[in-house]
């Protein structure tokens, strides 16, 4: 077995250093010019990445919503949702999307394309924080929003057009104390009432056999697919839902800052942005890591803290090198998946594979923020126009000592970017009315 080249049992220094005050500023808006992500690549989908960043701005709507987004565009969905079964309005709710960027440019768009619920890790820092009801909810709405989104996709036959791939997600564990530490979340969960059936723990003896890797494992059910394309179809969705709805969307139109409006005005708000002003009565802010920018008392430990990820697509040494799961490893610091065939169907060959060339399967991986010699784990860094070389240095030589026999650290790297993630000390999302 290949020394890993990241370092191991760090979850508690990186709490520990998610939770320290900073110096750095508020974020700004997003950098322009963003490295360029495997999923934002020719996308050839409605709405283009820079639909309505020319001609008039919309200047009165209902809502706003900034940022374009999984959680703008599916808080589009449910708006559009709700208005479904009321009686013909006289006038449709008017919903215009508001992006600093491209459309679903941010974190989404950069991320590892993985769609999978945390099964019960984590569960007992959740009893800890919030009691056991709470804890046994916050799992449980994790697997119920996977379940949803696959509903939907099915509901409007849009399973193959998201390249939506299930196999499940295979958790290595490198260490003992990560496997102690998974076992007791494991087993806490399970007393609390978890259905824990549909997960499968694997002897290092398995794993070699199966994956050709000699480390213990879980397998819990999971899915990949493709980011943009799921938020294509969900805003599709949503634009077309009903008459008493519309929806609209401004690419390339930051917010550069929001006032109230005269107390006679029609609307209580003002977006200001480089293209003139919006006029609404409500605003979801759907900025993620950059919330602060708007709302500067969400800056710090105590807010949302932006964190650089990094991703890049990689070849491995053979066709069917790693099937149709995806993994993580290193307490979830690392994360990949081998890119299937968008047609593939959800029953049949697990060797058939996606742009595989002599040069081997494609392998989305993402991680190594924990290997920067800084020690600081990418926090407070907003630029996604480049990418730290230590953590490109690891990331090449990760797989090959995980999987030796499948990767050479020699093979080629296809696309390599980065984007900018919101963490929270609690990790878990802030949703709430602000005024």
């Amino acid at each position: 077995m290949s020394n890993l080249p990241v370092p191991l049992n760090v979850r508690a220094e990186h709490q520990v250093v998610l939770g320290r005050p900073t110096t750095k500023p508020p974020p700004t808006l997003p950098v322009v010019n963003g490295t360029r992500s495997f999923w934002l690549r020719n996308p050839n989908l409605f709405p283009s990445l820079t639909h309505g960043s020319e001609g008039a701005l919309t200047t009165d709507a209902d809502i706003c919503i900034i940022g374009s987004g999984i959680t703008g565009v599916s808080a589009a969905y449910h708006l559009a949702q709700s208005f479904s079964g009321d009686r013909v309005r006289k006038e449709p709710v008017k919903a215009v999307v508001l992006d600093a960027r491209e459309f679903c440019s941010g974190a989404t768009g950069r991320n590892g394309g993985h769609l999978t619920a945390h099964a019960y890790r984590g569960f007992r820092w959740l009893h800890k924080l919030y009691g056991k009801g709470e804890a046994v909810r916050g799992l449980a709405i994790e697997r119920y929003t996977a379940g949803e989104v696959f509903r939907i996709l099915k509901e409007h036959d849009k399973i193959e057009q998201v390249d939506f791939v299930p196999g499940g997600r295979v958790i290595l564990l490198f260490t003992s104390q990560e496997y102690e530490e998974a076992r007791a979340d494991y087993d806490a969960a399970t007393e609390a009432g978890i259905d824990l059936s549909d997960v499968e723990w694997l002897s290092p003896e398995e794993v070699q056999a199966e994956f050709g890797t000699s480390y213990p494992a879980v397998v819990i059910p999971g899915n990949n697919l493709w980011p943009l394309k799921l938020v294509s179809v969900l805003y599709n969705i949503a634009a077309n839902a009903t008459d008493n709805f519309q929806l609209l969307l401004h690419t390339r139109t930051p917010v550069t800052s929001i006032s109230t409006s005269e107390p006679s005005a029609k609307r209580h708000w003002t977006l200001h942005t480089p293209r003139g002003t919006v006029s609404c009565s409500y605003i979801l802010h759907a900025t993620n890591a950059y919330a602060a920018h708007l709302l500067p008392w969400m800056h710090g430990p105590d807010g949302i803290v932006p964190t650089r990820g990094q991703v890049m697509a990689i070849r491995a040494n053979m066709p069917n090198a790693l099937y149709r799961k995806g993994f993580v490893g290193n307490d979830g610091f690392e994360y990949w998946f081998p890119r299937q065939k968008p047609n593939l169907p959800l029953s049949g060959d697990e060797t058939e594979t996606e742009e595989t060339n002599e040069k081997g399967q494609l392998i989305i991986l993402g991680g190594g923020r924990e290997a920067t010699q800084n020690g600081g784990y990418e926090f407070h860094e907003i630029d996604d126009s480049v990418v730290n070389p230590e953590v490109s240095t690891v990331l090449r030589r990760f797989l090959p000592a995980v999987f030796p026999d499948k990767f050479d650290e020699g093979n080629q790297v296809e696309m390599e970017w980065t984007g900018i993630m919101g963490y929270t000390k609690s990790h878990e999302p802030f949703v709430w009315s602000s005024r």
